[in-house]
């Protein structure tokens, strides 16, 4: 595997950050009610891994049923290019979908159940845990 740095943003440019990720990308795509009707494809890494390089104060949070998954918003375009996810609350979701194209070499996409997430909680942290190595942590 070959660690690159991808660079990614919201739509108006106004929120910017860095992941550290392999070029071969492992993401999900999951069918709950806001990542189906936002086409949200998950890169899920640890804290470590990324860096917001600006537009902090142009982010706003959404919460919705266990409040526990952090939605962050840009407040200009609307976009949604990363958050906190409630399976990894210690690390965040990359929009693979906000990524600059040029550093990804292949993409596996893995469908996830979200829609009955309690009952498929421990597929999707097998998958993770399989892609990048380690142990994911949360409920």
């Amino acid at each position: 595997m070959s660690q690159v740095t991808h660079k990614g943003s919201c739509h108006c440019g106004a929120v910017k950050y860095e992941v550290d990720a392999d070029e071969d990308l492992q993401v999900t795509e999951c069918n709950c009610s806001i990542c189906s009707r936002s086409g949200y494809l998950h890169l899920i890494v640890d804290k470590e891994q990324f860096r917001l390089l600006s537009g902090s104060e142009n982010l706003t949070e959404y919460t919705f049923d266990t409040h526990e998954a952090k939605h962050l918003f840009c407040k200009t375009c609307g976009i949604k290019s990363f958050y906190i996810p409630r399976s990894h609350p210690d690390g965040f979701s990359v929009n693979v979908r906000c990524l600059d194209e040029s550093t990804i070499r292949s993409m596996h996409v893995e469908q996830f159940d979200g829609r009955h997430w309690e009952e498929n909680i421990e597929k999707l942290r097998a998958f993770h845990e399989q892609a990048s190595g380690k142990k994911l942590s949360g409920e």
